[in-house]
């Protein structure tokens, strides 16, 4: 079975659109939600949830510490599936996503990622899209807006995600990179553009790529995570 886990954080009701497609569109098993909104948003939200949504399929707790990698972590030890796919809030899946991961698996992988595409057609969106995955190939880390999933076995061998508040996909990356290179699957999970075009695109590739220098860098992500902000 594949737990599909999803870190969430003040998405407000945006949330249950975004679970509702995910069951729609897929034949969820079980997807647990962790979510670090303030108290009074979580149980608004959880109300609403559970009155829209398969609750025998869907998990959806309050997260005990904020955080994406600790929520992310949580929501590994509740499920029960054998492998798990991390998904963020703002991330929709391809048509057929959960076969191919389990073909994947099947077939002797360990962990992999989807290419990445962006909810905005502009061909700006399209080159960043592509240079992100192109990356991904060279380098065999993978990014969490490109849906990482592991088998459990792999997830509790390398020790879950490492307790950082930024780039806490590339440091499990390089943790995975143990069991060989990720399956690259060439269909696209679609994700938000929203800091891109909120902060700008020259200015978000710039801090991007700064980000990862200064974390190759041995620059404590605490402080990375400060100036992401």
């Amino acid at each position: 079975m594949i737990s599909i886990v999803i870190p969430a954080y003040n998405e407000g009701e945006a949330i249950i659109d975004s679970l509702r497609a995910l069951f729609e569109t897929h034949d969820v098993e079980q997807c647990v939600v962790t979510d670090a909104s303030d108290a009074e948003a979580f149980k608004s939200i959880q109300t609403k949830v559970h009155s829209t949504l398969p609750g025998l399929k869907l998990i959806y707790t309050e997260a005990a510490e904020k955080g994406r990698s600790a929520q992310m972590n949580q929501g590994a030890f509740i499920s029960s599936g054998s492998v798990l796919l991390f998904l963020h809030a703002d991330t929709l899946l391809p048509e057929g996503a959960l076969t191919q991961i389990q073909s994947g698996i099947e077939d002797g992988w360990h962990w992999g990622r989807f290419d990445v595409c962006f909810d905005n057609s502009g061909w700006i969106y399209k080159i960043i899209s592509s240079m992100m995955n192109w990356r991904s190939r060279i380098s065999g880390i993978a990014t969490g807006d490109q849906a990482i999933f592991m088998t459990r076995a792999a997830f509790d061998l390398v020790g879950y995600f490492d307790n950082q508040e930024l780039m806490e996909d590339v440091a499990m990356s390089k943790k995975l990179k143990t069991f060989g290179r990720p399956l690259c699957l060439e269909s696209k999970v679609q994700t938000a553009a929203r800091r891109w075009e909120h902060k700008g695109v020259s200015r978000t590739i710039i801090l991007m790529w700064w980000l990862r220098l200064a974390y190759w860098l041995g620059v404590p992500p605490k402080r990375l995570a400060e100036r992401y902000r």
